[in-house]
C-alpha cells in the first residue's frame, strides 16, 4: 500500500470522527436540528456554512465531531474536503452522510507538502478518510500521485533538475511499467533534431540537450503521442529575460511534467493504446555557443526558421518533437507546454489556453475538463495570423514583431509541425499557482492534466 493509499480506507464501521457537510442553503435547517451546545459552539466559531469553514463540535463525553462548510452539499467538488485534510488533527474520519466521491482527491492533495529542502519539516500526522466506495480509491490515488509528480518536478530548483534529472524521472516512471526509453543527444541530436540542439547548445556539458522518448503498449492498439516542453531553465538566451521574468523559470519544464504524469496514468490504468511520450529537454542558457537572433535553424521537418527572439525557444524544441511524433502516424497528439505569458495575460493562472484542430476533439476535451473540475478555455487557431511569422530569408520566423495574440501565434507555429488531418490539442498551461487555495498550495501544480486524462480514459476505455 502506498503512503497516499493509506489515507483512504474502506468504511467497515471502525471508530472515526464524524464530519457533517453543510452549505449556506441548508445552514439554518442544520442549526435548528442541533443540540444547544453544538449551536453555541458553531456560533462561537463563526460558522455559517460557507465554503471551507470548519467548526469543532463537542460530544457527550470526550468525543468531538466537526462540521464543514461546502459550496453544495448535494454535489461535492474535488476540493471541498481539502481544507479539512490540511487542518484537522491526525486521526480517522467519516462523513456523517453519503460518501466523499470526487472529494477524495482533495483529501489526498490537502496533505501535500514540498518540504524536502527544509531543515525543520512541518509535522504532519495522517488524516485518514473512510469511504463507502472502496473501488474508487485506486483511481483517486492515481490522480493524486500524478498531480504530486507534477508539483514535485515543477517545484524542484533548476540547479537540482536539469535535462539529465528529467531523463531520470522518465526512466523511473518507465521502469514501473516496463516501458522502453530512448534518449537522443550529442551528434545524433545535432543531426536529427537541430532545433532542440540549437536551443540547448549554450548549456554546460552536464546539462546537455536531449530528446527523451518513452514507448509502451501493444502494437495492435491505436497509437497516441503525448509531448511535453522540457526547458529546465529559461534565461531567455541572448534575448535575456529581466530578473523578475527569470525568477520562476525553473517551472518552464512544467509541460514535460504534465506529459510524464499523464503517461504514467495511461500506463497505470493499462489503457488499450500504443503510447509514445516525447520530451525535448534543454536549458536555454547564455554562453558563446548560444543561438542568436537572426540565425536560421533547419528543423527536423526540413523547413527553415529564422530566429526573431531567442526567448521564443519552447516552440522550437516542440517543433522537432512534434515532427518526430507525427512520423509514427498517431491517431491523436496532445502537447503540454508553459509556452507563453500571453496566455496568462488573457486567461490568468487557472485556465490553460487550449488550442485544438479538430471540432470533435475540442468538444470532448472541454466536456472532460468540466466533468472533473479541471477547466480549460479554448482559443482560436486563427490562420490569418500566420502572416506574422513571415521571413525574408527563411521559410518562416519563430516570433512576430507584433505584441498581439501571443498565445495564438505560438500555437500556430506548433501547428506547422502537425500533419493536416491528425487530431491535435495544445495546452498552454501555467503549471504554477501564485497563491494558495485549499488542496492547491502556492507553487507548482497540474492544470489541464486531469482534463487530458479524463479525455483519454473515456476515449480508450479498458
Amino acid at each position: 500500500m502506498t503512503e497516499l493509499a493509506a489515507l483512504l480506507q474502506p468504511d467497515k464501521g471502525q471508530p472515526a470522527t464524524t464530519l457533517a457537510l453543510v452549505d449556506k442553503a441548508g445552514f439554518e435547517t442544520w442549526m435548528k436540528g442541533q443540540p444547544e451546545r453544538m449551536r453555541r459552539a458553531a456560533e462561537a466559531q463563526g460558522f455559517k456554512g460557507e465554503g471551507f469553514q470548519i467548526a469543532i463540535l463537542p460530544g457527550e463525553r470526550d468525543e468531538w465531531s466537526a462540521v464543514l462548510g461546502v459550496a453544495d452539499a448535494g454535489k461535492l467538488s474535488p476540493w471541498c474536503l481539502a481544507k479539512a485534510a490540511e487542518s484537522l488533527p491526525e486521526g480517522t474520519y467519516r462523513l456523517a452522510a453519503g460518501g466523499p466521491g470526487p472529494a477524495m482527491l482533495g483529501w489526498l492533495l490537502g496533505q501535500y507538502r514540498f518540504d524536502r529542502f527544509r531543515e525543520k519539516k512541518e509535522p504532519k500526522g495522517p488524516r485518514i478518510l473512510l469511504t463507502d466506495a472502496p473501488a474508487r480509491i485506486a483511481d483517486a490515488v492515481a490522480e493524486a500521485e500524478a498531480t504530486i509528480l507534477v508539483r514535485d518536478l515543477v517545484n524542484m530548483p533548476a540547479g537540482d533538475l536539469g535535462p539529465a534529472e528529467l531523463q531520470a524521472a522518465v526512466e523511473e516512471v518507465a521502469g514501473r511499467f516496463n516501458a522502453r526509453v530512448t534518449v537522443t543527444q550529442g551528434a545524433a541530436l545535432d543531426q536529427n533534431y537541430p532545433m532542440i540542439a540549437a536551443v540547448g547548445a549554450a548549456a554546460v556539458p552536464a546539462r546537455a540537450p536531449r530528446l527523451i522518448e518513452l514507448e509502451w503498449g501493444d502494437t495492435r492498439h491505436p497509437r497516441i503521442a503525448i509531448v511535453g516542453k522540457g526547458v529546465c531553465f529559461d534565461s531567455g538566451g541572448l534575448d535575456i529575460k529581466p530578473s523578475s521574468g527569470m525568477r520562476l523559470m525553473k517551472k518552464d519544464m512544467g509541460g514535460a511534467a504534465h506529459a510524464l504524469a499523464l503517461a504514467g496514468l495511461v500506463m497505470g490504468a493499462n489503457l488499450p493504446v500504443r503510447l509514445h511520450l516525447l520530451i525535448p529537454a534543454v536549458e536555454n542558457a547564455v554562453a558563446g555557443a548560444a543561438f542568436r537572433p537572426g540565425d536560421i535553424l533547419r528543423s527536423r521537418k526540413g523547413v527553415s526558421v529564422e530566429i526573431g527572439n531567442t526567448d521564443a525557444e519552447g516552440r522550437l524544441i516542440l517543433g522537432d518533437a512534434l515532427t518526430r511524433a507525427a512520423e509514427e502516424k498517431p491517431e491523436l497528439i496532445l502537447d503540454y507546454a508553459t509556452l507563453t505569458g500571453a496566455a496568462r495575460v488573457a486567461l490568468g493562472p487557472d485556465l490553460p489556453a487550449t488550442f485544438v484542430n479538430d471540432e470533435d476533439l475540442a468538444a470532448a476535451l472541454l466536456a472532460a475538463g468540466e466533468a472533473v473540475a479541471d477547466p480549460l478555455w479554448r482559443m482560436p487557431l486563427w490562420k490569418p495570423y500566420d502572416e506574422l511569422f513571415s521571413s525574408d530569408v527563411a521559410d518562416f520566423a519563430n516570433a512576430s514583431d507584433s505584441a498581439f495574440a501571443g498565445s495564438v501565434t505560438a500555437a500556430l507555429f506548433l501547428q506547422k509541425f502537425v500533419p493536416e488531418g491528425t487530431p491535435w490539442a495544445h495546452f498552454d498551461t501555467f503549471a504554477w499557482r501564485p497563491s494558495g487555495k485549499p488542496g492547491r498550495p502556492k507553487g507548482g501544480d497540474a492544470l489541464g492534466l486531469r482534463a487530458g486524462w479524463e479525455l483519454l480514459r473515456t476515449r480508450y476505455p479498458r
